[in-house]
């Protein structure tokens, strides 16, 4: 090639510089292969590029919620509100509320979103919102004073003690006081139908968690319990009744979710059970002894031995009633 045809190539060449496009595309991607530390880097370059678009931001915070970083991803959404009116901020926001527990601020935003955008590409997740966190009001019960706290804690703490080591005779005289002088506080009653149906009065618990559930038929608890009645006595269309109700909620409270997994476990329905499982912090729930002998027996049936056998383990040396049981293989 001659020189000067070099020269007309090389002019002809047109220097690629990405725009914000370019990384944003990037960042969808690896979010979207769960590649979340590349996700956010591609972002932050596509708001560096187009630090006006909102979008870039919002994509952005998505992510920080998916790893977790509450308070980070409603930094980010709250700065794009004082910059534009992006109306999908204010469900974002009531979502990462949400998950902090914040569910006063949650409901708020999420109202202000119906508000601004009642037919908006997050209205049904906004009133999802709203429908879980009644439930959760409604489960959480009324306020105690100090002096009401501390006892009721004192009755909670030793009924949770029987009923994770599956002591349902002791469990039940302890319940049923914590009923007498806490007639509102409406876990107790969940707990007191397993502990009927776990001694025989089957029909009893079943009977009872139906009167709850009729009363408000949001009670999550309610589902769970039946699920797992109606599952153990073999009424399989009743039970995939309940259990379908579990399958479409993905609560905001650790015990509520850790209750739903081990249900779905309880029942049979491992491949379920498992990305639940996988999803609830530790550190929140190694109190509980189910929490690890139902994540194990998921892990197994899910094809991942190993982690079957580190969490059994685990929970053997945290709990060490579960060391009577035979193992996560043996578990059906």
């Amino acid at each position: 090639m001659h020189a000067k045809d070099k020269e007309d190539k090389i002019d002809n060449i047109i220097p690629f510089i990405p725009e914000g496009d370019f990384y944003f595309t990037k960042g969808v991607e690896a979010f979207q292969k769960r590649k979340f530390d590349i996700a956010i880097k591609w972002m932050k370059k596509a708001t560096e590029m187009k630090p006006e678009e909102p979008l870039y931001k919002c994509q952005m915070s998505i992510i920080y919620t998916e790893i977790g970083a509450y308070h980070a991803a409603n930094q980010l959404l709250t700065s794009v509100l004082q910059s534009s009116d992006y109306i999908d901020c204010y469900y974002l926001i009531a979502n990462n509320y949400a998950h902090l527990g914040l569910l006063n601020d949650a409901k708020k935003y999420a109202n202000s979103y119906l508000e601004k955008e009642p037919d908006g590409d997050f209205t049904e997740e906004a009133k999802s919102l709203l429908e879980l966190i009644d439930i959760d009001e409604e489960e959480d019960d009324e306020d105690w004073n100090l002096e009401d706290e501390d006892e009721l804690l004192i009755y909670q703490e030793t009924a949770f003690y029987h009923i994770e080591n599956m002591e349902w005779e002791k469990a039940i005289p302890i319940i049923e006081e914590m009923m007498l002088i806490f007639p509102e506080y409406m876990m107790a009653k969940h707990d007191y139908t397993q502990a009927l149906f776990f001694t025989g009065r089957k029909q009893e618990a079943i009977d009872m968690e139906l009167d709850i559930l009729a009363e408000n038929p949001n009670s999550l608890y309610s589902h769970i319990n039946l699920s797992l009645y109606y599952y153990e006595i073999g009424m399989e269309q009743e039970y995939e009744k309940h259990i379908q109700a579990l399958l479409n909620i993905y609560p905001i409270h650790v015990q509520q979710k850790l209750r739903i997994a081990v249900t779905l476990a309880r029942t049979g329905l491992y491949q379920e059970a498992y990305p639940r499982f996988r999803m609830l912090p530790k550190e929140k729930v190694m109190s509980h002894l189910s929490y690890f002998k139902w994540y194990s027996a998921a892990a197994y049936q899910n094809g991942d031995p190993s982690k079957a056998l580190a969490l059994w383990e685990e929970g053997c040396r945290k709990h060490p009633k579960l060391s009577k049981e035979e193992g996560p293989w043996d578990i059906v």
